[in-house]
């Protein structure tokens, strides 16, 4: 797997870690407060979109007065406590970032998710320091259904795209990713189960426990 590879570039929600019973949650409690419920398959609809996409397409589909800015901060407020205290690591990811460091091979970011919230998980589970550079849509011109945030993310590190290997847990995210000439490992999480199959048919490897690669090496 990890011939050739010189970069391993992550994603971070369902990914790296914990969080997307934390976005179900606040898809909830968000739509709560103007009488709505969250309909059925909305994460397949939003999960390849940027912050601002996401705060758009609320906005558009369920005729929210607030401004953008407005549902952001609402959003980040809602999510920024659970980022610094409860959202955990999934398991084996320290080892398998440790041993990353101990081959040589450089550690980018590429997420959706704000810079606040990233660096806010990333420093309460102690791997913020892992990594050589760090990725976000907002950086780019499009989302993840796109390369742009994976072509960013090694250019910042100085790598050819044939030489990195991108860790993601969507669909949509690893189609993107393929599109930039990059290898993909898809990454269970419970919230895309009913995914997995297609997943690993898109992925160039696939786990469901980063310790699945190190017993590997």
């Amino acid at each position: 797997m990890f011939s050739d590879i010189k970069a391993a570039i992550f994603d971070l929600d369902g990914t790296l870690i914990d969080s997307m019973g934390l976005w179900n949650s606040i898809d909830v409690n968000y739509l709560k407060k103007f009488n709505l419920a969250v309909p059925e398959r909305l994460q397949d609809d939003i999960c390849h979109l940027n912050f601002q996409e996401t705060a758009a397409y609320f906005k558009d589909r369920f005729n929210i007065p607030d401004s953008l800015d407005k549902i952001m901060a609402d959003w980040h407020n809602m999510a920024y406590d659970a980022y610094c205290t409860s959202i955990k690591l999934k398991k084996g990811v320290v080892e398998f970032l440790q041993f990353l460091k101990d081959s040589n091979i450089k550690i980018a970011l590429a997420t959706s998710n704000s810079n606040d919230l990233l660096e806010a998980s990333l420093k309460a589970n102690k791997i913020y320091d892992f990594f050589d550079a760090i990725t976000t849509t907002s950086e780019v011109e499009r989302n993840k259904e796109f390369p742009d945030v994976y072509l960013l993310a090694a250019k910042k590190l100085s790598v050819a795209p044939e030489n990195c290997l991108v860790f993601e847990d969507l669909p949509t995210a690893i189609k993107g990713a393929k599109k930039g000439n990059m290898k993909v490992v898809g990454i269970y999480d419970a919230w895309n189960e009913d995914q997995w199959s297609l997943i690993k048919s898109l992925s160039d490897y696939s786990i469901k426990d980063y310790r699945e690669l190190l017993i590997k090496n």
